[in-house]
């Protein structure tokens, strides 16, 4: 059974006539004989009741006439939502951030939000472990985070801008006029870290020598609290450069240590379906100014 051939018996079925029907379909009658006759044939039974002069439904067809029409209006409305879809009228996005990259999303959210105001944005802020999770199950299309210190198998990771580990200090710090910070100096000071398992706080104990005594005072796995406490005192925190993009009162000192980079990445699964609202958000986020003056910083 098509489709073509249930648009054919409801069109001769509301007309009740061949000729009528023909010239509303753009057909021939011969052509819509012939294709309400194969869908006759396939249903073992005869729909119509044709004369010389007029065109009756028979049992079977008054009964086929709601389904058949029920099924062309569902399958006029999915070409309409598929359209809709691609156009980005409808539709919803998941997208699951590590809390670091929180600050270089804000820009692209609200452009994306009133460029595209009928698509649905759900944001999930977690560790980068578990958005990986999410993203393995498909709860989210994509992850922005940092690059993962070892490859994680089945994703693809697309880099957006390079990106500097560092101290991050309020604007009167003693360190806030350095250009760079030893981890040697970065030991004077109280430290308030993000928690273990965040990115930053992953990429440091990775960078970080064994024999290296740091005074950690507090740890916290909120970036926000962590970079208020920052401005408030004289602590010092490591994170990556972009965490502070658009942040007041807080200067990024990199780390002078050997691979200190963190690229801004987006994380995607190997051959999965690519929504059209996710590549419209990628392209959009890779030209905001946030990512433009990572790029920049680094040419």
């Amino acid at each position: 059974m098509e489709l073509r051939q249930l648009r054919y018996f409801v069109g001769v079925a509301e007309a009740l006539s061949f000729s009528e029907a023909a010239k509303s379909l753009c057909v021939t009658q011969s052509t819509l004989s012939q294709q309400i006759k194969q869908l006759e044939g396939e249903l073992g039974t005869p729909l119509l009741v044709r004369t010389s002069h007029s065109v009756d439904l028979t049992e079977p067809g008054k009964e086929l006439l709601p389904y058949a029409k029920k099924t062309i209006y569902e399958a006029d409305m999915c070409m309409e939502r598929i359209a809709d879809l691609n156009n980005l009228s409808v539709g919803s996005l998941n997208i699951g951030v590590t809390y670091s990259f929180s600050p270089i999303l804000t820009e692209t959210l609200i452009s994306f939000m009133k460029m595209y105001p009928k698509v649905r944005l759900n944001i999930f802020y977690k560790p980068m472990a578990e958005l990986m999770d999410l993203l393995r199950e498909r709860e989210v299309d994509f992850v922005l985070a940092f690059k993962p210190t070892h490859t994680v198998e089945g994703v693809e990771s697309h880099i957006l801008f390079q990106n500097n580990l560092s101290a991050i200090v309020n604007t009167y710090h003693s360190l806030a006029e350095l250009e760079k910070v030893s981890l040697s100096e970065l030991s004077r000071f109280d430290l308030a870290l993000p928690s273990k398992g965040l990115q930053a706080r992953n990429a440091f104990e990775t960078l970080r020598r064994p024999d290296d005594n740091f005074r950690v005072r507090i740890e916290l796995n909120e970036v926000n609290i962590l970079l208020k406490l920052i401005r408030q005192t004289q602590f010092v925190t490591v994170l990556a450069e972009a965490s502070i993009h658009d942040e007041p009162g807080v200067k990024a000192i990199p780390l002078d240590i050997p691979d200190n980079e963190m690229a801004g990445c987006v994380h995607i699964l190997k051959d999965s379906y690519r929504k059209r609202s996710m590549k419209e958000f990628i392209r959009m986020l890779s030209e905001s100014l946030a990512v433009k003056e990572r790029q920049n910083a680094w040419i």
